[in-house]
């Protein structure tokens, strides 16, 4: 399905409620596969989410979870403590081009038996289940928080628990945080202290816990960029929200101040407003913590005429594709100018937006997303549109229903 955003204006006032967040939904559900005692409400409807249900009720000896990256590493961990249960673990194309030699090695010091099928140090991956002996693991640092991540939901049901020693400068501590959050919630007694986590071993109970998803910061994300680009006292109130937050992108809240959003929260809700212009004529961020909403600040930035430096986005080139290089093409056609590395990009300030550019998306749910709000601007095509259903399947409903003009062809 491809898609062209008329030039629109978005309605003053506006509701939106946002299905939950997928990052809190993943970690659930695999917390679920191990203490059954718990329901989760509000479970994301985003493909990843679906994937991760699917895999875990299939009883096939092959789970393909196709592009979900958090299933891919959160079900390399499960499986390998399911004693006497053989699987092979396979995704997309491009999941096969995404490293997992990381969470492999760190899974194999505990005892795993885990094999690579095809290319070492990707999947798919043949996992034959048994219990993990050991108790201790030392990751760098600076590797992606879904590998953590990962060790940290299965270390409750491990024989000694888990001692886990990161190496070097930490980075998405937000997303750690979560995960220890959730098990803490859970009854999991755990221990972050300088580089050091320690998960305690956690006998499940008859007693039913509940939980409850908060809704997607990250889908959030293109809503405050819709309104840093719209008039001054537009707004949008989204469901379902709270103020203390386990999700890292909530730093949203604060970082679209420097656009002219104000963020309100009221009962399970925040409102955006636009309130003022931007003052900076150019953002600089650290998104170490938070890199999954670079494209969708680019976006904003691009949009606004404003220069824009971000650090911190080592992680980004291992995405769904390459976000950075994607990025830079995009942008560029739309008459932008960007210099990346590895880690960061920097955006010049523009004068003018290329009208009817075809954004192409890379099989990557964010790229379509992050350009849509341009349509306040220009005229835009966003290319195989329909890859949103990997996080946001509503998304093109929703952006109709508070003003933009969508067209599918």
């Amino acid at each position: 399905m491809n898609i062209k955003l008329q030039k629109s204006t978005l309605h003053k006032q506006s509701k939106i409620a946002i299905t939950g967040s997928k990052s809190e939904s993943n970690r659930l559900l695999l917390l679920q596969a191990l203490y059954p005692n718990i329901t989760i409400a509000n479970i994301s409807n985003s493909d990843d989410a679906t994937l991760m249900q699917k895999a875990l009720k299939s009883t096939d000896s092959i789970k393909d979870i196709h592009h979900a990256g958090t299933a891919m590493r959160f079900l390399t961990a499960y499986y390998a403590t399911q004693n006497e249960q053989e699987i092979t673990l396979t995704g997309s194309s491009r999941m096969q081009e995404r490293p997992i030699k990381i969470l492999v090695e760190a899974l194999q010091q505990l005892g795993a038996d885990i094999q690579y099928t095809n290319n070492e140090g990707y999947p798919p991956l043949r996992i034959k289940g048994q219990k993990l002996e050991g108790n201790q693991v030392t990751l760098a640092a600076n590797v992606s928080s879904q590998y953590i991540s990962a060790l940290l939901l299965i270390a409750p049901t491990l024989q000694n628990g888990l001692t886990l020693t990161l190496d070097g400068k930490i980075t998405s501590v937000p997303y750690i945080n979560m995960t220890l959050s959730l098990l803490n919630d859970l009854g999991v007694k755990t221990n972050f202290e300088g580089n050091t986590i320690t998960v305690e071993r956690f006998e499940a109970t008859q007693q039913v816990k509940a939980f409850t998803v908060e809704s997607d910061w990250s889908s959030a994300s293109y809503f405050y960029s819709l309104i840093a680009l719209s008039e001054i006292g537009t707004t949008i109130e989204l469901s379902a929200y709270k103020p203390n937050s386990l999700q890292g992108d909530s730093c949203l809240a604060k970082i679209y101040t420097e656009f002219g959003v104000e963020t309100t929260f009221g009962e399970n809700t925040i409102t955006l407003t636009k309130t003022r212009e931007a003052t900076q004529e150019t953002i600089k961020l650290d998104l170490k913590n938070a890199p999954d909403i670079a494209q969708t600040i680019a976006v904003t930035a691009f949009g606004l005429q404003l220069s824009c430096e971000m650090i911190g986005l080592h992680t980004l080139k291992i995405k769904e594709t390459d976000r950075l290089v994607a990025l830079k093409i995009e942008l560029e056609k739309l008459g932008a100018s960007v210099d990346i590395t590895d880690t960061s990009l920097y955006l010049h300030k523009a004068t003018s937006i290329n009208e009817n550019i075809t954004i192409e998306t890379y099989k990557d749910h964010r790229m379509a997303m992050a350009f849509a709000p341009l349509a306040l601007r220009v005229p835009i095509h966003i290319d195989k549109a329909n890859v949103v259903s990997k996080s946001f399947p509503d998304f093109w409903t929703d952006l109709s229903k508070i003003g933009v003009e969508v067209i599918e062809n």
